[in-house]
């Protein structure tokens, strides 16, 4: 037998029961805000509290604490900081639009700087919040019972002013989310007036006046298409960007100062963004970065290093720190207690008929309450007119019941009518008090004419709403504050702001990589001391410097033959003795790889290839296209045997001769159309059979170029005539290139020049040396080369630079 204590039930209808109560609870009563006041139930109740305590504008503050205990009592048992929260939240400038709570105390700060506990804070409503609540005694909305049924509560206020729009509503409720972003005033009631006059505007005539979202917090907005997809769809996605400008400094310095910023953004949040990008090298050429914010407004100050391009760090910022971000629109609002998504159209016509009701019950109201009055009025007058019978007949009346019944039955007065005769008095009876009486009697008939010609004519109501609101934009209307600024072209290339400039690119054994300008090594005499051109660890030394410009593309190869690819602006500049970065904090590098060879590109979309050599004198010949995608974690370039490694790189038109240099002093020309070219992941061919114990150390390309340059690790180097190398077969042992002793030691780099170039030796302990090739030494294949760079004890040569003679000139 079943025990009617208990009602049985399958648990999956009541799982699902239950969870749709809850959902729908949250949406209706906590999370999405009413489409015709743009409240949620715990503003809305905040709002009703104060109005309730007498807490308007032009009235004293009184404690948050007492507001929450009052809201909480009396008509929203929840927590008290989600209530306070609320109120906070309607007090701060930087969030709503218009504030609707005036706050007194720490109600917090763009910062994120939480507000004082309410027992501290102090709190009344704006004159704006008063409008919202306006008429709300003359009958214009429905109340309903509180959560105990002890009192009663508005379901919406009777506002005026179209708040869903104005200062717009965020929330998450289940299944579901709001995000309506704060607008101008001015803007949507000039929108409002003018779908009044016609219904039929479409919604592009109405962004005529309503334009866009308008941010407190200011700032731009970068283009229309997402307000245009909004206010058609109800969705959309606006683009938010800082409010910066630049600012001239001493020495050619610049400075960027941010004045305004995106809606919703932590201020103290982006400058830490700011300055963790400054630290891992993702933003750079900002030499100092601090907030100059006061009670006078906002200035964050970001300088600029000498000759830094502000527009290159202004796009760095833009990148790697909330400058710039997106708002995400979903207008999502209850009509008639159901979750709609509005379009911009749908949502004034929701306020223009709320407010068509909420005249309509006004006016209602107050004819009632005229007609009301003029019975009363008009017994007032039927009394003073026959005042001495009035009297007597009252003088007669042993009781105030009988003198009513008396009045009543001799004068055809109403019961209303004979108990306002009995209260009045005897003052009224003056000459004066007379015509009182009559001018309110001809004022509240002129009323009842108005009132009840106003609601038989359609037309004058709405006449009626446009006049309201013309007054609310005339009293709170004020110039919109985010500004709308065209959208950027998103082909624009930012390498377009970058200077196109020759630079020289230093990277070590470690992998510290850093950027020069040309122009900051001088030219010297053969033999001489150099100057230092960076700061090494003892352990450390220079691998590969090369001249190239910002324009160009660096493919860096590493020791396990992947690629990646970095553009020449984007490696920090730093002095020539600065050891520069880490190449770790720029390339997605995997444990254990570290670069074998980097190499700058101008160009991956050519008809040209890509040839590689290899420590073993293996050569793979690759097509460029075949590196046009290089992914942010590498990818392969060709396939080593195993202990190899890779040496040198060309780009290469498939047509040239090359020459591979060995350590021992070996060398073979051959040209390239023996290697066929092969795909990426292939092992290649064999370039030059080794010796044992020797390996390859340099490639080069021959062009116009009428000398080999090769230099070896004790600082000594020759040039040799190009014709003095005779083209062999690929694979072969090939010729001596120079004559190596103790003295001299083993080959350390070899390229090919003319005359007009200019060379870059440098040190393992980073010592740098420029030199004119016509100043080296024309000598034989088969000889030991002249001294070109003094080296210190225990100091070696380890890397060559190039530089052609247009490079040169300007490195002057």
């Amino acid at each position: 037998m079943t025990d009617p204590r208990f009602i049985t039930s399958p648990i999956e209808d009541e799982m699902k029961d239950s969870y749709l109560d809850y959902a729908m609870s949250v949406i209706v009563s906590r999370a999405l805000p009413d489409a015709r006041d743009g409240l949620k139930p715990v503003h809305r109740r905040i709002l009703y509290s104060m109005y309730d305590l007498n807490l308007m504008s032009d009235r004293p503050f009184k404690k948050s604490a007492t507001i929450v205990g009052d809201v909480i009592g009396k008509y929203h048992p929840h927590g008290d900081m989600s209530i306070y929260d609320a109120l906070v939240r309607m007090a701060q400038d930087f969030n709503l639009r218009y504030t609707l709570v005036n706050g007194h105390g720490n109600f917090g700060s763009i910062d994120g700087d939480p507000p004082a506990a309410y027992r501290y804070t102090e709190a009344k409503m704006t004159k704006m919040a008063e409008e919202l609540l306006k008429d709300i005694e003359k009958e214009t909305v429905n109340f309903r019972p509180n959560f105990d049924n002890s009192l009663q509560e508005p379901e919406v206020l009777p506002s005026m002013i179209p708040n869903l729009l104005v200062n717009g509503a965020t929330g998450i409720a289940v299944g579901m989310a709001t995000n309506i972003p704060p607008h101008n005033l001015s803007e949507v009631i000039d929108g409002t007036i003018a779908l009044i006059d016609n219904p039929e505007l479409e919604i592009k005539d109405l962004m005529k006046h309503i334009k866009a979202p308008d941010f407190p917090t200011g700032g731009y907005i970068m283009g229309m298409e997402g307000a245009k997809n909004a206010f058609h769809t109800g969705r959309g996605s606006i683009i938010m960007r800082a409010k910066t400008e630049i600012e001239e400094r001493k020495n050619n310095r610049q400075a960027i100062i941010i004045t305004e910023i995106p809606y919703q953004v932590n201020k103290a949040r982006l400058v830490e963004q700011i300055a963790e990008g400054v630290n891992n090298k993702k933003i750079t050429g900002v030499s100092d970065l601090r907030d100059e914010s006061d009670r006078r407004g906002m200035r964050v100050v970001i300088e600029l290093s000498t000759h830094a391009n502000a527009q290159l760090v202004m796009n760095q910022l833009i990148k790697h720190s909330d400058l710039q971000c997106n708002f995400g629109i979903i207008m999502l609002a209850l009509v008639d207690g159901v979750p709609r998504v509005l379009n911009l159209k749908e949502a004034l016509n929701i306020f223009i008929n709320y407010r068509k009701e909420i005249v309509v019950r006004r006016s209602t109201y107050e004819l009632r309450k005229a007609k009301e009055r003029a019975h009363i009025l008009e017994g007032l007058r039927i009394a003073l007119d026959k005042i001495d019978l009035i009297i007597k007949t009252i003088r007669a009346s042993k009781t105030p019941d009988e003198a009513k019944t008396q009045l009543m039955s001799k004068f055809g007065l109403s019961e209303l009518q004979a108990q306002a005769i009995l209260d009045m008095k005897l003052q009224r009876l003056t000459g004066l008090e007379r015509e009182k009486i009559e001018a309110e009697y001809k004022e509240v008939m002129a009323r009842i004419t108005y009132l009840e010609a106003l609601l038989k004519s359609e037309k004058k109501i709405f006449e009626v709403i446009k006049s309201e609101l013309t007054e609310i934009k005339k009293k709170y209307g004020d110039e919109r504050r985010s500004k709308i600024k065209p959208a950027e072209d998103t082909s624009f290339d930012v390498i377009d702001l970058i200077p196109q400039e020759d630079v020289v690119i230093t990277v070590t054994g470690s992998g510290y990589i850093k950027r020069q300008l040309l122009s900051s090594y001088r030219a010297q005499k053969r033999g001489g001391r150099g100057v230092v051109g960076m700061t090494m660890r003892e352990e450390d030394q220079v691998e590969h410097m090369f001249i190239t410009t910002t324009h160009h593309d660096l493919a860096f190869f590493t020791n396990n033959a992947k690629i990646y690819r970095l553009k020449v602006y984007e490696v920090p500049e730093a002095g020539r003795q600065a050891k520069g970065t880490n190449v770790v904090n720029l390339l997605s590098l995997t444990p254990g790889e570290k670069i074998s060879n980097v190499f700058p590109i101008k160009d991956f979309d050519t008809d040209e290839f890509l040839l590689i050599a290899t420590r073993k004198g293996v050569v793979n010949k690759t097509s460029m296209r075949a590196f046009l995608n290089i992914r942010k974690t590498g990818i392969f370039a060709l396939k080593l045997d195993e202990g190899d490694e890779l040496v040198d790189v060309r780009l290469t038109d498939g047509k040239k001769d090359i020459i591979l240099i060995t350590r021992n002093g070996m060398s073979i020309r051959f040209n390239e159309r023996a290697i066929r070219p092969t795909g990426r992941m292939t092992r290649g061919v064999k370039g030059i059979t080794l010796r044992k114990g020797d390996e390859v150390v340099a490639m080069i390309q021959l062009a116009d170029e009428q000398y080999v340059f090769v230099a070896t690790n004790k600082g000594y180097g020759k040039r040799t005539e190009v014709d003095e190398y005779r083209t062999q077969s690929r694979g072969g042992v090939g010729v001596k290139t120079m004559t190596l002793t103790a003295k001299n030691g083993h080959i350390a780099a070899s390229k090919a020049v003319t005359d007009e170039d200019e060379l870059m030796l440098t040190s393992k302990n980073g010592t740098v040396i420029r030199i004119k090739t016509k100043e080296i030494s024309d000598l034989g294949r088969a000889t030991q080369g002249v001294i070109l760079m003094r080296l210190e004890e225990g100091d070696e040569m380890s890397s060559l630079g190039l530089i052609r003679k247009e490079d040169a000139e300007e490195g002057q």
